[in-house]
């Protein structure tokens, strides 16, 4: 009886459904992703407080390619008058009003109202046997311009114009006809500034998206992507994702990372925490992860440029008579026939540096390897020494112009030696000579080398001014305005393409926008 029909409790347990292995399936893939997702090494953000420079240049760029614009010649008959208007030139461009934003879905968004275009035409006129002609200037009112500029990555990872789109309308023409048939052109000017109008309005579009898509984009191929750095090492700079745009500012993520030219396919895991930027008071803020710089100390080490080596005269003087007062016993024991001859010290570093970025400052720790000995002519040198050194050096981090640049320091300094602690006590006499050959020999070369700087993924002609560098736990920013050294116009002159034909655009509903 009490095994009654009612008990289940002993019934195995249904197997999942496809529903609940497919949900199981795509958390499994999302961790796995998670898992082996790449921070990047670098972070640009351009805040809101850069697009009024940003706009003013801009627009100056956009005059000059609105002056190119080419309208075709408008030709008629009207009873027994034929017209003919001809050679019409955009003369100048005047703005009352112009807004230029971020958006969500378009990145950028340039509109302008109720602008105004000078024009300067040719006309002739014809009636029976009369023919009346010069030239003339008119004006097109009520100018408006709406147009958007997509930012994507390309697949090498470089920033391109993707997508653009452009309404453009002029609401009124003006022309003042005068000379012998002033009453006739009276009696036209309707017909013909409508013509006129119709025909400025299919090619304000078709010209700004040549501006975007072709001159804009080469502006942006002048940003490094791939780049050496000197003649051992080169940086990448690839975009990782589409750039994002809020209504406030427009967010780059880079991979930032060093590489040795002999070792382009090489890379450092990146298991540095990711940067962040909170900031919007300044136009631009940049920041660096401890992987950006660990990247570029590994791929100096990785091309043998971490070690240094001192012969005969190039060892200080002072240090010099030290260490052969110091190893004189190991001398004579050794090889009494080679104590003249020069002395070498050598310093090899083991392992990669490190860089730890902290609130209170930022550091690169150094192990390196001290060799001592002497090299007589034509015989094999004679090892005196060999001992660790352990070095810590601060590091200063300053932008100028668009180059990271650094001032290293160094802080701490201990030498040990690997076989016994006795002989690590026989070093403490070597220890200050030591950090004083290193801060007058080796600091400077380093800082010669550091202060030179690596490229900061900026177009050509675009400076930082005024900057201000944060450190944060694991990553440090630098705030800066922005400054144009050169012009859009002599950026673009000297690095359009060779063929750079008018593209096609399409239709004026669709066309292009010229944005920075």
């Amino acid at each position: 009886m009490g095994l009654s029909g009612s008990d289940n409790s002993c019934d195995p347990t249904p197997p999942p459904g496809p529903l609940a292995m497919a949900l199981f399936g795509a958390l499994f893939l999302a961790l796995l992703a998670g898992a082996h997702a790449e921070f990047p090494g670098c972070k640009i953000r351009v805040t809101s407080k850069a697009l009024e420079l940003v706009k003013q240049e801009g627009l100056r760029f956009l005059e000059q390619e609105l002056e190119t614009i080419t309208i075709p010649d408008l030709r008629g008959k009207e009873g027994h008058f034929y017209y003919n208007i001809s050679e019409v030139k955009v003369t100048e461009l005047q703005l009352t009003s112009s807004e230029l934003d971020f958006q969500p879905q378009q990145e950028l968004m340039l509109q302008i109202t109720n602008a105004s275009l000078g024009l300067r035409f040719r006309r002739q006129l014809l009636y029976w046997f009369f023919y009346d002609g010069g030239y003339i200037n008119a004006s097109a009112e009520g100018v408006s311009i709406r147009t958007g500029l997509e930012l994507s990555r390309d697949p090498a990872g470089r920033m391109k114009v993707s997508n653009v789109s452009c309404q453009a309308s002029v609401s009124r023409m003006h022309a003042a006809f005068g000379g012998t048939f002033k009453k006739v052109y009276d009696f036209l000017s309707t017909f013909i500034t409508s013509g006129m109008r119709f025909l400025l309005n299919q090619q304000i579009c078709p010209v700004l998206y040549h501006a975007g898509t072709v001159l804009l984009n080469a502006l942006l191929d002048t940003v490094p992507v791939r780049s050496s750095v000197d003649e051992l090492v080169g940086i990448d700079y690839s975009l990782m994702k589409d750039p994002v745009a809020s209504t406030s500012n427009l967010d780059m993520d880079f991979r930032g990372a060093f590489f040795p030219l002999t070792e382009r396919n090489w890379s450092l895991p990146n298991r540095a925490v990711e940067p962040q930027l909170q900031e919007e008071e300044r136009m631009v803020y940049v920041a660096f992860s401890e992987f950006f710089f660990d990247s570029a100390m590994e791929s100096y080490f990785r091309a043998g440029a971490l070690q240094l080596s001192l012969v005969g005269d190039k060892v200080p003087h002072d240090l010099d008579i030290l260490l052969r007062a110091t190893y004189f016993g190991s001398i004579v024991l050794l090889s009494p026939a080679v104590i003249d001859s020069p002395l070498k010290l050598e310093l090899r570093v083991l392992a990669p540096p490190r860089c730890t970025i902290k609130p209170s400052g930022t550091t690169v720790s150094v192990t390196a390897s001290v060799t001592i000995a002497l090299v007589p002519p034509d015989k094999p040198e004679v090892q005196l020494s060999s001992m660790t050194m352990d070095a810590r050096l601060s590091a200063k981090m300053a932008l100028r112009g668009k180059a990271l640049r650094t001032q290293l320091d160094l802080r701490r300094f201990r030498i040990y030696s690997n076989h016994s602690a006795l002989e690590s006590l026989a070093l403490i006499p070597l220890q200050a000579p030591l950090k004083t050959m290193l801060q007058i020999g080796v600091m400077p070369m380093l800082n010669e080398r550091t202060w030179r700087g690596v490229q900061i993924p900026l177009p050509e002609g675009i400076n930082f001014v005024r900057e201000v560098v944060t450190n944060h736990a694991g990553f440090l920013t630098i705030g800066a305005d922005l400054h144009f050294a050169k012009g859009l116009r002599e950026v673009i002159e000297k690095n359009r393409p060779a063929d750079i034909g008018a593209s096609t655009a399409p239709t004026p509903s669709t066309a292009a926008v010229l944005l920075l």
